[in-house]
């Protein structure tokens, strides 16, 4: 939609100057293969679909009412699947809601805020949303694409690290996360695991001995639930508090009733959890293993995605020859990374059809 200066005179002036966010594409088009967007190529726990319909089914009625805005029983299910104290954790709407608070709530400082310059896009966009633009440092990776501890020694109102990092892949170990926060004891750490549960380590572990660190995780990609749009983190309980003030400022029911059902059950099925990742783990090393026999370079991954190029191809064209086969995957026409693709791991089927493409159909 295209609107006029003349129409934009209605919005705050703040609002005209933001850059959205741009979602992963969600294509409407049959028999297309999507590793854009790293959702999980297994259905949720059987034990979740049990789950939504006994809300229809047994309590319908009670759809007529809020749901609990404390989502206790959520809570409750994730302290005991992460081995923590219910206090220690926040609940939202997705990762992506419960990360806008977390900037809300401890970002917003005369000092500026430290994060990598490649990482997460709705970083810069949240910076911009909370008037942080000129309050943040954009903190280079190497040239392996690896964070650099020693770059987040320095003075600073928060720092956030996505780990493993998005979209190159990288993981950084719990000695490394351990050193940053122990350099900055006064300011808060973030450590954004949304795809730590393919190969990470998580900093869950750190939370009780870091009275600076916050872990935020989501059941979008490991748990197979990214339609129904649940977040969480871990903290001590003042930075919890700081969490649940910006949270009942914006929005006291965030989590639907089929929301917390389904997360309960997913939460519940620990065993059903570890198997389903540990096949897109396989399924990960075995694509590695086929791409890299056709000539691409593959960084270490430790998420269920990879971070390719092809030194004798144009990654842009080779997005646009891939979708005109039927697949898509994300381009990032950006400094530094613009010559590589980033692909989710889909089903073994799924990618060898991928690979099976690339050699016989585009790089043949």
């Amino acid at each position: 939609m295209n609107i006029s200066t003349e129409q934009m005179r209605f919005w705050s002036p703040e609002v005209r100057e933001l850059d959205p966010y741009t979602p992963g594409e969600q294509p409407k088009i049959q028999n297309i293969l999507k590793l854009n967007t790293n959702e999980n190529p297994y259905p949720p726990s059987p034990k979740v679909v049990a789950a939504v319909q006994a809300v229809l089914e047994n309590s319908a009625d009670v759809l007529r009412l809020y749901p609990d805005p404390d989502a206790t029983e959520l809570k409750q299910a994730i302290a005991k699947q992460q081995h923590v104290p219910v206090e220690n954790v926040f609940v939202g709407n997705g990762s992506d809601e419960v990360l806008a608070h977390i900037f809300k709530a401890f970002f917003v400082q005369d000092k500026p805020i430290l994060y990598p310059d490649i990482t997460y896009s709705f970083y810069p966009v949240y910076s911009q949303f909370f008037g942080l633009v000129t309050k943040t440092k954009i903190i280079p990776l190497n040239d392996d694409f690896e964070i650099v501890v020693d770059d987040y020694k320095q003075p600073n109102g928060g720092i956030i690290i996505t780990n493993p990092n998005a979209p190159t892949s990288i993981a950084l170990g719990l000695s490394a996360i351990e050193e940053v926060l122990q350099a900055n004891p006064d300011s808060v750490v973030v450590i954004d695991e949304a795809y730590v549960d393919f190969g990470a380590e998580s900093a869950v572990s750190l939370v009780e001995k870091y009275e600076n660190l916050v872990v935020c995780q989501t059941t979008s990609k490991s748990r197979s639930l990214a339609g129904l749009r649940v977040g969480f983190a871990i903290a001590q309980p003042h930075l919890i508090a700081a969490l649940e003030a910006v949270k009942n400022s914006f929005n006291s029911y965030p989590i639907d009733r089929f929301a917390i059902a389904a997360a309960v059950a997913s939460f519940e099925d620990q065993a059903y959890f570890e198997a389903q990742n540990a096949k897109v783990i396989a399924s990960r090393e075995k694509l590695v293993a086929q791409l890299a026999e056709i000539g691409f370079k593959v960084l270490p991954s430790s998420a269920n995605f990879i971070f390719a190029s092809l030194s004798n191809k144009d990654a842009g064209e080779l997005a646009a020859q891939l979708r005109e086969h039927g697949i898509i995957v994300r381009y990032f026409n950006k400094p530094r990374i613009n010559q590589f693709l980033r692909i989710t791991i889909g089903t073994d089927e799924q990618n060898l059809r991928l690979v099976d493409t690339l050699k016989n159909s585009i790089l043949a």
